[in-house]
């Protein structure tokens, strides 16, 4: 992959992973309009790229929330800080639907890549999601089990490509009650479990590859390491990470002011171009 490409794919990565827009679904799109994707055709994943990416976005969430990650962190060893563990316990609630969705229709999730015109479709579930909030909003409550759970399930379906993880969970929490500000930072904390998940997948995926073409377990896994550390990989990783921060100050300044409904329509004109230019 050249270093434009790469950059380019890097920031629809950066923007798509925390506006709420879908950040799978534009680069499944992305790649079919660079000519890397085909559809009808079996893809091969560049699974090196793919980590490198996930490690950017992470290191974007990581620098927003750094004073919430280190008062997480310092809950674990300090007893008086019960509201910070309960905030871990609750990240951990909400993560679960996710991984058993993939554990159970992962096949069914990875076919729905192969159909540009599918993702874009589900672009416009995204948008109609976003509007969720205005006609159901829950009353309002602190996070707790009902809510990571309902937020956790909204993240669960953003496994398909096209449907927003940041949109849904957000607007799952503003449904649950939970407010806006709150709900936003629960819903990029819960991003970071869901990318070092897919970072370890897909990792692992490129060292079962390693070893298949013949390389010892520890030799794949340094092959692995390795393969993403190129020029271009680095680059699209360093335009994940700073668009990727640009977006969360946008999404948060959105979500405060009571504007994320304003991001369904550019999913609804995204979907209905894509769906056009795609059934030709």
């Amino acid at each position: 992959m050249s270093i434009w490409n790469a950059i380019i794919v890097g920031v629809v990565q950066g923007l798509a992973e925390f506006l709420p827009i879908s950040s799978s679904g534009h680069i499944v799109l992305t790649q079919f309009l660079l000519g890397i994707r085909e559809e009808g055709a079996e893809f091969q994943p560049d699974l090196g790229f793919e980590v490198i990416l996930h490690v950017g976005t992470l290191l974007s969430v990581l620098i927003f929330f750094r004073k919430s990650l280190l008062n997480l962190c310092c809950s674990l060893y300090t007893a008086s800080m019960k509201e910070e563990r309960k905030m871990i316990l609750w990240l951990g609630v909400a993560t679960v639907p996710a991984v058993i969705a993939v554990k159970l229709f992962q096949d069914q999730f990875e076919s729905a890549y192969q159909s540009p015109f599918l993702v874009s479709g589900l672009l416009l579930v995204t948008g109609a999601l976003l509007f969720v909030p205005r006609w159901l909003a829950g009353k309002a409550q602190e996070i707790g089990l009902k809510s990571s759970v309902i937020m956790g399930c909204a993240q669960a379906l953003a496994i398909l490509p096209g449907i927003s993880r940041s949109g849904s969970t957000i607007a799952a929490g503003l449904v649950s009650g939970v407010k806006p500000e709150k709900a936003a930072e629960f819903s990029f904390l819960m991003s970071i479990p869901a990318i070092l998940g897919g970072v370890v997948l897909t990792l692992k995926d490129r060292v079962e590859v390693n070893m298949e073409e013949g390389s010892a377990i520890g030799e794949a896994l340094k092959e692995a390491c390795l393969s993403c550390l190129s020029a271009s990989y680095v680059s699209g990783a360093l335009a994940a990470a700073i668009v990727g921060l640009l977006a969360i100050y946008l999404v948060m300044g959105a979500v405060k002011k009571g504007k994320l409904e304003y991001f369904s329509y550019y999913c609804f004109l995204a979907g209905i171009s894509g769906m056009i230019y795609f059934s030709r």
